[in-house]
């Protein structure tokens, strides 16, 4: 894993981060209540060495009691002395459990000895951390004493009693809400970084292009307001979806599908990878640049184009195919100039033997012969019907989802193209996360067209590198 990638996880996932976060934090901060409150007291002892006054014997009783606190540290904290103390106390508790509540620390290039002792109870803690100062200066005598009556090595004095605490440990209670934070933090992170890795579903370019061996064409940005609201008008609208789509017709013009008409194949990996919707805007963004266009919807499982446009379905593609009606019949002028339709007509009870009679390829060619481009809506892949309209199309454009089609489909798909003989040009991105890329109000044409013109320009490198 690179640092973009991982950059690009943490910023795809930071609501799952904060989440674990917020979450670890509030727990500690609920913990904080629940739990017993504690209170620490402390006391200071100092350690000092005899000296004839030389500065020499000085020096290095200086440097002997630094040694020797070290020691004292682990006797302070030791069982030895907390027995001691609870006997001299008289404690309902074991030395064990005292020692749980002694903490001996040593500030840095000094000789003094810092002791505090928690406890539930304010007075027993301060309390505890007396009796054990003097406890262990009693211990460090007898222990530095040396036999026959000389003076001792080293002493220990208390420079500072323990007094009783006023108010509850809130320092503590402050380091382990940022505890908390840094560990939700690390944990929300590593619970990322294995959704990542689990996850198998298209969520960039890169992947999607890696996959598909073609450029991506278009990205489109999900808007809520456009899910079941009307399809945008190219005259007018300048949201981020119709910017999409522009740059998506502004691609074709770019890529050297073939000479004269084209025959431009819609497919997908599922049924709701918003393959409809990206061959009907695809179809008005045509028009509306003045370009004759007929959408043929050759879903003969589940039409909705006739739904999207608001037209008849009584009469179409099947109906065509059947021999009920001619191509001129069953054609439907749409609200847009330019553009008409060829709706499914009734559902078939064999819409795959339908698909791949001789009559299908005639339809598709007369049509081509009439129109600039036939924008043909396919069925998804995962039935034979899309690799049937695939070998009569001259391109096919990939339509992927974001989030929700995974490599392992998307790879099924174009080996199902492939094998059908079906011209891969580029693939679509769908329902993409909105970023600032495109500001809605402010779409310029000619940055469009650059950009669609290197990407146009990228699909036709990657085309010819996969024989396409």
């Amino acid at each position: 894993m690179t640092v973009k990638d991982f950059a690009q996880i943490l910023r795809s996932r930071w609501k799952l981060i904060c989440g674990a976060t917020v979450l670890a934090v509030l727990a500690a901060f609920a913990y904080s209540f629940v739990v017993t409150p504690q209170y620490q007291a402390t006391t200071r002892m100092f350690v000092a060495t005899t000296s004839d006054g030389t500065n020499t014997q000085t020096y290095d009783g200086g440097l002997f009691a630094e040694r020797r606190v070290l020691s004292y540290t682990e006797l302070v904290m030791g069982e030895l002395l907390a027995q001691r103390t609870v006997d001299k106390l008289g404690l309902d508790m074991t030395a064990a459990d005292l020692q749980a509540k002694i903490e001996a620390t040593v500030p840095a290039d000094t000789v003094l000895i810092d002791v505090a002792v928690t406890d539930s109870s304010a007075s027993r803690a301060r309390d505890i951390a007396n009796t054990l100062a003097d406890e262990f200066v009693v211990m460090a005598a007898a222990l530095e004493t040396p036999e026959l009556g000389a003076p001792p090595n080293a002493r220990v004095v208390i420079q500072q009693r323990a007094e009783l605490p006023d108010s509850p440990m809130s320092a503590k209670t402050t380091r382990m809400l940022a505890i908390a934070a840094v560990t939700g933090a690390l944990l929300g992170i590593c619970i990322a970084l294995v959704r990542d890795r689990m996850d198998d579903t298209v969520k960039s370019a890169d992947v999607l292009e890696k996959v598909t061996g073609v450029g991506l064409l278009a990205d489109v940005p999900f808007e809520e307001q456009r899910a079941k609201g009307p399809l945008p008008s190219f005259d007018t609208d300048r949201s981020k979806v119709a910017n999409a789509y522009r740059e998506l017709r502004i691609n074709l013009r770019f890529l050297q599908v073939a000479d004269g008409p084209r025959v431009l194949l819609i497919a997908s990996c599922g049924p709701d990878d918003g393959r409809t919707t990206t061959a009907v805007n695809l179809a008005l963004a045509l028009a509306e640049a003045n370009h004759s266009v007929v959408i043929v919807d050759a879903d003969l499982r589940r039409p909705v184009v006739a739904a999207y446009l608001e037209l008849p379905g009584q009469v179409g593609f099947s109906s065509v195919l059947n021999g009920e009606a001619s191509i001129r019949e069953a054609l439907q002028d749409t609200s847009v100039p330019r553009l008409k339709a060829l709706t499914s007509g009734p559902v078939p009870p064999n819409p795959t033997e339908l698909l791949e009679s001789p009559v299908t390829g005639e339809v598709l060619g007369e049509l081509s012969r009439e129109f600039d481009y036939v924008i043909v809506d396919s069925p998804s892949l995962l039935v034979t019907d899309a690799a049937l309209l695939a070998s009569r199309s001259q391109g096919v454009l990939v339509v992927a989802r974001f989030g929700k089609t995974t490599r392992k489909q998307l790879t099924e798909a174009v080996h199902r193209l492939t094998r059908a003989g079906g011209p891969l040009l580029g693939a679509v991105l769908t329902m993409t996360p909105p970023t600032k890329r495109d500001s809605g109000d402010t779409y310029d044409v000619s940055a469009g067209e650059a950009r669609a013109g290197s990407r146009a320009q990228r699909a036709s490198w990657r085309r010819g590198a996969h024989g396409k």
